[in-house]
């Protein structure tokens, strides 16, 4: 068993193209053998976003605070603290924070992250 607090797992910056002021934890993942998930924390600055992308795998997110939106294909869908997201395998996706404070959410993906390619948007923001 594992028991830490997400502060004490190293954030990185997300450098796939296309982010702007996004951070992950991979709060658990590889190095602490989980079979099926792995768990992340992304931190997203006041302007911020994910990288627009798609892969083959799903992803279910938890919104822990702040306000932003997700946005699937040319759609806008607003996000607050609280809120859930099922994003299903190959479906093109952006997180964006469009509050006035860090927007922090979870997200959980199959193990089968560290071999699928995950596919940039390039050129669009």
């Amino acid at each position: 068993m594992k028991v830490q607090s997400h502060q004490e797992v190293p954030q990185q910056e997300v450098t796939m193209p296309g982010a702007h002021g996004c951070r992950v934890r991979w709060l658990i993942g590889k190095s602490e053998q989980a079979p099926n998930f792995a768990m992340r924390e992304f931190e997203v600055e006041v302007g911020g976003y994910t990288p627009r992308h798609h892969h083959p795998y799903e992803h279910e997110v938890y919104v822990l605070e702040g306000e932003g939106v997700v946005i699937e294909g040319d759609q806008e869908h607003p996000l607050k603290a609280g809120d859930v997201v099922f994003v299903a395998p190959d479906e093109v996706h952006q997180f964006r924070n469009t509050g006035d404070r860090p927007m922090r959410f979870l997200c959980l993906v199959p193990n089968s992250v560290y071999q699928a390619p995950v596919t940039p948007e390039c050129g669009t923001e």
